[in-house]
């Protein structure tokens, strides 16, 4: 099967998520627990990375990780290979503890707010999970970051950053009160609906705003092989058809308008689709809902024809 490609750079952040083989439990017991944050902390202190959420659930776990050297592979292979040999080892055990490759969402730090609904929707995953009770706070549940969120600064895992999600929360200070205003926030989002913003979380490979994408986009693009089909690389090849099509819009001095308005067998949409099939890989379907050219079997016909006249 096509592996996708890791985007690393520095100070990238990601919602790093990963499952036991065949859904079975990843801690036997709260032993494991303790031993999983143990070895994470010494994968912090070996890449330098910050954690700005976790949370550890019966067959996977949730991790939102900030990397300033740009090293999440060589960190996660370390992290993953040395929590899976302990466990095997204090279980007699051998073999997978988890289940393929582990998913890596790219988070927009730039302030946004989109740090703060990944991280919610780290911390939300015991209420949705029922492992706390309606009436209990979020707190309850021991094996996230969010009670040590509530925890004086001195008191904490040191490789726990809170800096970013009080910011933005706009919360100026990690005091007492501000860590009760961070945490009344996430209690109302508890009782609100999840929206749409949590379904790109869960099925997306980025999560931001459109600046730092096209930025990604790009770099995907310079370093897709035949042997990396994913997502990304679709989206990659789109930012590059429509860059294309906005290339001779603007030879023809065509608006979008235009580009509408005009027949769907104009010669000169007729060119710019014959550039989309010769310099991209998309689809006729795609061609001819860019262009506005009908079914994608006219485009064909469009296509042979003028090869025919060429």
């Amino acid at each position: 099967m096509p592996r996708k490609l890791r985007v690393e750079y520095p100070g990238a952040i990601y919602h790093v998520m990963n499952r036991g083989d065949r859904r079975e439990p990843i801690f036997k017991d709260d032993a494991d627990r303790k031993r999983f944050l143990e070895t994470l902390g010494e994968a912090c202190a070996k890449t330098g990375w910050q954690v700005h959420a976790l949370c550890l659930m019966p067959n996977h776990f949730h991790l939102v990780v900030e990397t300033p050297g740009g090293n999440l592979v060589a960190g996660m292979k370390w992290f993953l290979g040395t929590y899976t040999a302990r466990f095997n080892r204090c279980h007699k055990l051998f073999g997978h503890l988890f289940s393929g490759r582990y998913k890596a969402l790219i988070v927009d730090g730039s302030g946004n707010g989109y740090l703060k609904t990944v991280c919610d929707y780290v911390h939300l995953n015991p209420a949705r999970a029922n492992l706390v009770r309606p009436r209990q706070a979020l707190s309850a549940y021991l094996w996230s970051s969010w009670p040590e969120y509530m925890k004086p600064p001195s008191r904490r895992w040191p490789w726990l950053r809170l800096d970013r999600l009080l910011g933005e929360h706009l919360i100026p200070k990690d005091s007492a009160a501000g860590r009760r205003r961070l945490e009344e926030a996430l209690e109302q989002r508890r009782l609100g609906a999840e929206g749409d913003a949590f379904k790109a979380i869960r099925r997306g490979w980025y999560f931001g705003g459109n600046s730092l994408k096209e930025e990604l986009l790009e770099q995907i693009g310079q370093r897709a092989s035949e042997h990396h089909y994913a997502e990304e690389r679709r989206e990659s090849g789109e930012s590059q058809a429509r860059g294309i099509v906005a290339e001779e819009l603007k030879r023809l001095r065509w608006t979008d308008a235009d580009l509408r308005e005009r027949r769907k067998g104009d010669p000169k949409k007729v060119r710019i689709a014959r550039r989309l099939r010769g310099e991209t890989t998309m689809t006729l379907k795609w061609v001819a809902r860019e262009l506005h050219m009908g079914a994608w079997t006219n485009v064909s016909n469009l296509l042979s024809a003028a090869k025919r006249k060429s």
